[in-house]
Order: structure tokens, then C-alpha cells, then sequence
């Protein structure tokens, strides 16, 4: 089967964008971005009509991703690590590589027999819920999702709606990487937004790094579906004897180096970036 033009050439700008280390560049044509206004948002679900939505979207959001696993569009080969995520009690920030527009499920598939009862809340990129066309928008829009925005307005009820969620014990994935590289193996240098988070709320960082193995199966754009295993690492919690700074860059860095090492240890190879 040929491989897609549009897939090979967002493979040849990620290369290309790898050697100048511009590593949190969007590859993908995603929608142009509207600012999100507060009044657009409805952060912790208190309406009515919010939570009507929600409702559906992750019923439709769960058929979905469920079919594409039946399908094996999808394939979720192993969870390595749940004990890690089980010594969680309370809120906490989990952090994952982001290649896929579906990982985010590969992460809820993994946890949600752990959740106790909790959701998992995804932080998503202001477009994404403002200017994607339906039916993906809804899903964007409802599918327990916390848009950011380049309002500040908008962005202090962000701020709130996630100390409140975190005080509740939900979990909220965010991908510290930023832009999504399809299929990109390694990891990438984290940006400091999930780890302010985490110091501000005091809560753990829960790092997850997916892997992935091609199968046998060729999916619509003639690519190999990627086999998933998803390893959830040790979890790193808040030094409260360093300042917010240098706590930021110590969980940044700590949550690089736990990517790094699992990267080494599953394809058997050092990690290096083309120059």
C-alpha cells in the first residue's frame, strides 16, 4: 500500500525540526486558533447543559476509541508500572509523550480501573476547542477536557477550576512536550507548565512513557499500526525544601530523565537527536 504524501512530509518536517531542536513546534494543520473567552467555557462543568454534553461526548468518545481497538487501528499491547500509579492517593498531574491524537486513551484505558471513582481531565491546546469542526470538536469540547487560552481572564479560571479539581482528587493529564510528533519514539524536551502546576497545588507528577512496536497491521495512511506499551514510572512528588523555581526545574528534569532512561532501556539504544 502507498504511503500518504501528507503523513511522509509531517515525517520529513519533524525530522528537519528535530536537527534545529525546535523541539515544541506543532507539524500537524491543526485549525487556526480563536481566543477562548471565559464566558466560552464552562471549566468544572456547573451548568446544565455542560454536563449533558460531557455525558454523551464520553459515551461517543469511548465507542470510538473502543472500535478502533476492536479494529486493531488501535493497539494497547501492555501496562507496565500500575503499581506506581496506584500508590497515588489525591490529585496529581500526569505526564505523557504526546505522537497521537489517540494516546490520550491509551492513558485512561491504562488507569481507569484505578481511578476509584475519578475522572481523568485532559489539558488541551486553545484551537483545539475553539475552531475544530465537529464531530471531533465535541469531543474536544466535552470530552473532560480543560482548554488553555491566550485570554487571561480565561486562563485564571483555568488556574482555578484546576487547584479545585486537584483538591478533589481527579487526575489531569497534560503533555509537557506540547506539539504532538506522530509516531516520534523519543522524548522531548518538557516545557514548565505541568510542573508549575504541580508546585503550586503541591500534588505528585505522574510520568507516563508509551512505547511503541510496529504490528502487523497497515493502517489507512499504508503505515504499520504502532503496538502501545505504556510504562508508568515512579512518581515524582514536590521537593518542599527547594523554591518554586528550582522545584519546577527539578521535576522537569527528573520527569526527562525517567523518559530518557525508559527510552534506553526498551529499544536497546542510546537516545540521540540528528544534528
Amino acid at each position: 500500500m502507498e504511503k500518504s504524501k501528507e503523513r511522509l512530509q509531517i515525517l520529513e518536517k519533524i525530522n528537519e525540526l528535530e536537527k534545529k531542536k525546535m523541539f515544541d513546534v506543532d507539524v500537524e494543520d491543526d485549525p487556526e486558533t480563536i481566543e477562548l473567552k471565559p464566558n466560552k467555557v464552562d471549566y468544572l462543568n456547573k451548568k446544565l447543559k455542560s454536563k449533558i454534553a460531557t455525558f454523551f461526548a464520553n459515551i461517543m468518545g469511548k465507542r470510538f476509541f473502543e472500535k478502533m481497538i476492536k479494529s486493531k487501528q488501535m493497539i494497547i499491547k501492555d501496562v507496565v508500572g500500575i503499581e506506581n500509579f496506584e500508590r497515588v492517593n489525591g490529585g496529581a498531574i500526569i505526564t505523557c509523550n504526546h505522537f497521537n491524537a489517540c494516546d490520550n486513551y491509551a492513558v485512561y484505558k491504562a488507569i481507569q480501573p484505578y481511578l476509584k471513582g475519578k475522572k481523568l481531565y485532559k489539558v488541551i491546546r486553545e484551537g483545539n476547542f475553539t475552531n475544530f469542526p465537529n464531530p471531533i470538536g465535541f469531543f474536544f469540547r466535552h470530552c473532560n477536557t480543560l482548554p488553555l487560552s491566550s485570554n487571561m481572564e480565561t486562563m485564571k479560571n483555568f488556574m482555578k477550576a484546576v487547584s479545585v479539581l486537584l483538591k478533589r482528587g481527579e487526575k489531569i493529564l497534560i503533555y509537557p512536550e506540547q506539539g504532538m510528533w506522530w509516531n516520534y519514539k523519543k522524548p522531548r524536551p518538557c516545557k514548565n507548565g505541568a510542573y508549575n502546576l504541580a508546585v503550586i497545588n503541591n500534588v505528585p507528577i505522574v510520568p507516563i512513557f508509551i512505547t511503541m512496536e510496529d504490528s502487523d497491521v497497515i493502517d489507512k495512511d499504508g503505515f504499520f499500526v504502532q503496538k502501545y506499551t505504556v510504562n508508568i514510572m515512579p512518581v515524582i512528588y514536590p521537593d518542599k525544601s527547594l523554591s518554586k523555581k528550582d522545584n519546577i526545574e527539578f521535576l522537569k528534569n527528573e520527569n526527562y530523565r525517567l523518559c530518557k532512561d525508559k527510552y534506553e532501556e526498551f529499544y536497546n539504544i542510546p537516545l540521540t537527536y540528528n544534528n
